[in-house]
């Protein structure tokens, strides 16, 4: 019976190994994808509707109204032990034209959700509830990034189902500057995010005016 009982426990650990997997580059239910377009490649993303909703739709606004549109992955962090690996972060940085209000936060303790390669995560000011418009993209496995005991953690809201070579050619670019947990992060040439862009499901962008536009196609006066 042991052999028996050996191959139904592997069978199971498949099958809930399956259930969790993280979707192909596809239309799937529960995850909505987004094309980043960016001056060296197209990465797509898939956010975790199901499993962090009020996170994932906080994203898909900022896509749905343009605020990523002519933005930069501006920090590339490489880890010291294997710079192959570590995080690149992109968004708004401190443009307050483009920013919506801070959303509540979705611990991976919460979600279900872990920083694994290629996790879709949102970044943060140093307090709670005060993500906005800043994302990034883990290289590797980065579990100091999931929640635990008192430590909030990052909000893991999705993965990346293509492009990951534009990822790690982004995390390889020249850095310098920086203060803080991001000295020496800062890429020197910024890589432009030309758009960003759904390719599920109907936009919903919000509604009021958007400051970053303002001004853009008035006429130069003569």
């Amino acid at each position: 019976m042991r052999p028996v009982l050996r191959c139904l426990a592997l069978l199971i650990a498949f099958l809930s190994g399956s259930v969790s997997a993280q979707p192909a580059n596809r239309p799937t239910s529960g995850y909505t994808r987004v094309a980043i377009e960016t001056s060296v490649g197209t990465i797509i993303v898939a956010t975790d509707d199901k499993r962090a909703p009020l996170t994932s739709a906080n994203f898909l606004t900022y896509v749905d109204d343009g605020r990523f549109d002519g933005v930069t992955f501006y920090r590339a962090a490489r880890r010291r032990s294997d710079p192959k690996l570590g995080l690149i972060q992109g968004g708004i940085d401190t443009d307050a034209r483009r920013s919506l209000p801070p959303i509540r936060h979705e611990p991976t303790t919460r979600t279900g959700l872990r920083h694994l390669d290629a996790t879709l995560s949102m970044a943060r000011p140093n307090r709670a509830n005060s993500a906005m418009g800043n994302f990034f993209i883990t290289i590797g496995s980065t579990p100091n990034m999931d929640a635990r005991g008192d430590y909030i953690g990052y909000a893991a809201f999705g993965h990346v189902v293509g492009g990951m070579d534009v990822v790690k050619r982004i995390l390889a670019v020249p850095t310098c500057c920086g203060s803080g947990p991001m000295r020496g992060q800062i890429i020197i040439r910024p890589i432009t995010i030309i758009r960003a862009k759904r390719l599920d499901g109907k936009p919903h962008p919000s509604r009021g005016v958007k400051p970053w536009l303002l001004g853009l196609n008035r006429k130069p006066a003569r």
